[in-house]
């Protein structure tokens, strides 16, 4: 009789990896490589105002002069010699579905988003290679006073000043050589602003499709929550895999105002011959709340930590997230948090599955200043490894600079343990359903808090096979 076995399976990227042809004359691609006269193209096809030009030159000179961090995964694979910085259809974004063309709108067809957008989205902003392609904001949110567009179309419109006051602010190009990349080459991204006291009840999402072979995506998310205001944003990201690298350097600037709330929710699958090599950042002000939510499934290196400045009197953070590490997979990832007001706390709950040969790593940096009195800071990683060969560590470092904070810090990593199998088939439930019971319920901390179609999806990523052998 064959016998039966519960095993967790390799993302099925069947979904993700079809590809768009790109030869024909429907698309533009700039040469490979980065140079001063590459960085002035990408600005002239972004039609940028001087102070924009004059700032991606100053990033083109920050990156050739900064070193890479001596930490972390290789990125030895990754050659910016062979990599496109910006590769767009010729088409013009479009702000009515029935007008993007028929090749890319059936690629987010696929995707799901349009039908995502009917049922449960407030606005989407859709972005293949380097630009959206489409944007549009429900009617009753627009009236509300919500700014939801596309970053090029914000920086040469009315909100032009509040674009270049925020623009890299957060994360200077001086933060990391990635950092000075994006500032050099970005394009693409959304920019929104909530007003004052305005709630958006349902979620404005942002999805980025990679499609291009050999080629970068630098788009740049530029968030704006005023006080007493209320957004949830979904980021969405996905790739075909090809026998090359390609990079992912994206940039997230979010601006929490006083009383105000901010939940950003990411599902990543990028394909396996990705560099994620992300930045996100936030900072809240004065009983502001920031939320994160995170799901990371793809890439073949990611360097990933979403960080909080808590500068506001009892502001207060909360991460939530998950890491797959399959073959082939190093994903490097965690949270930073930095604590300068009065009464502050964060929550940090991170999670991460690991197998054949994957390597999940958890890295995270609690600083709590001087000014941070009674600050409150509670730490937690799981990481569970599904057999011999694959491998977690857990790296945390916590900087306490006064006296009456209360710090906690727990780490926990492992296998399926056997006395858990054996209590779950004590009840009558096969070992083959005790495995992917405990499985499953490891992952639910994080797939609760997203929406239910997104909770669907990371399921499907992490999903649960029986086989027969």
């Amino acid at each position: 009789m064959a016998e039966t076995k519960q095993q967790v399976t390799d993302i099925d990227r069947s979904l993700y990896d079809f590809k768009d042809d790109e030869s024909g004359d429907g698309f533009y691609r700039i040469e490979e490589g980065l140079t001063p006269d590459i960085v002035q193209q990408v600005s002239e096809e972004k039609h940028d105002p001087d102070w924009m030009r004059a700032f991606r030159m100053r990033c083109l000179e920050l990156y050739n002069k900064t070193d890479m961090v001596p930490w972390g995964p290789s990125i030895e694979g990754l050659d910016m010699d062979r990599i496109a910085t910006y590769v767009r259809h010729k088409s013009e974004m479009k702000t009515d579905w029935e007008d993007v063309p028929e090749e890319i709108k059936n690629t987010f067809e696929r995707l799901g988003i349009p039908q995502a957008e009917r049922e449960s989205l407030a606005g989407v902003g859709a972005q293949y290679d380097s630009e959206l392609v489409y944007h549009n904001v429900r009617e009753e949110v627009a009236a509300a006073g919500v700014v939801y567009t596309d970053l090029e179309s914000a920086l040469r419109g009315e909100y032009a000043e509040m674009i270049r006051e925020h623009f890299m602010h957060l994360v200077p190009p001086t933060d990391h050589k990635f950092a000075a990349l994006h500032g050099a080459v970005w394009s693409g991204g959304s920019f929104v602003y909530v007003p004052k006291g305005v709630r958006v009840d349902i979620p404005l999402q942002s999805y980025f499709r990679l499609n291009a072979r050999g080629a970068g995506q630098f788009e740049h998310t530029l968030i704006i929550v005023d006080e007493g205001a209320d957004l949830h944003f979904i980021e969405g990201c996905s790739a075909p895999k090809y026998n090359v690298a390609n990079l992912h350097a994206g940039c997230v600037e979010l601006y929490v105002a006083r009383g105000a709330r901010l939940r950003y929710s990411t599902i990543e699958n990028w394909s396996k011959n990705m560099y994620n090599l992300n930045t996100k950042r936030a900072i809240v002000e004065e009983d502001g709340v920031m939320e994160w939510v995170s799901g990371s499934f793809g890439s073949a290196v990611s360097y990933l930590y979403p960080t909080t400045i808590l500068k506001g009197a009892r502001s207060r953070m909360e991460y939530t997230g998950i890491t797959f590490s399959g073959e082939g997979q190093n994903l490097d990832t965690g949270a930073k948090v930095v604590m300068q007001g009065e009464d502050t706390s964060c929550v940090i709950s991170s999670k991460s599955i690991s197998k054949s040969g994957g390597i999940g790593t958890y890295r995270s940096s609690v600083i709590i200043g001087r000014t941070a009195h009674r600050a409150r800071a509670s730490v937690s990683c799981d990481s569970l490894m599904l057999d011999s060969d694959s491998r977690a560590d857990t790296i945390p470092a916590m900087e306490v600079l006064t006296d009456d904070a209360d710090v906690g810090h727990e780490a926990r990593i492992g296998r399926i343990s056997d006395e858990a199998i054996f209590y779950l088939m004590s009840r009558g439930i096969s070992e083959a359903d005790a495995r992917a019971m405990i499985v499953s319920g490891f992952a639910d901390s994080v797939s609760k808090e997203l929406p239910l179609e997104y909770a669907v999806e990371m399921n499907n990523l992490i999903k649960l096979e029986m086989e027969n052998s």
